[in-house]
């Protein structure tokens, strides 16, 4: 599957961006993630929506970013609030097509095969 990423851009700290990731194909067998990456870091898991509609958070987002799907669009989002400096990366999504137990909360980035571009999150201070 393809996967088109968009809605980054600059944001002061305490705003909001929402990212969306357009797929090519139906995505309602995958799992759909948001990894980040920030300068000299290892890409990281954000958030992650399995087809079950299982979710899972990175712990210093949990309770600031929301992932959500709409199948029929073929588009999974990443609503971002309270953002913060340290939330400053590019973003890429991403997907699988399969799901994993919900005690497997957290994913690598070789366990998917297919990423979206990228999209670049700047978060002023």
């Amino acid at each position: 599957v393809q996967l088109q990423a968009s809605g980054g851009g600059l944001v002061q700290a305490g705003g909001s961006l929402r990212l969306s990731c357009v797929a090519s194909e139906a995505i309602s067998l995958f799992t759909m993630s948001w990894f980040r990456q920030a300068p000299g870091k290892q890409r990281e898991m954000v958030a992650r929506m399995q087809s079950s509609g299982t979710t899972n958070y990175l712990g210093s987002v949990e309770g600031r970013f929301t992932i959500s799907r709409d199948n029929a669009k073929n588009t999974v989002y990443l609503q971002m609030n309270t953002l913060k400096p340290e939330d400053t990366a590019v973003y890429y999504c991403a997907a699988v097509r399969r799901d994993w137990s919900e005690d497997y909360t957290v994913n690598m980035d070789f366990e998917y095969d297919s990423w979206g571009q990228g999209t670049l999150v700047t978060v002023s201070s």
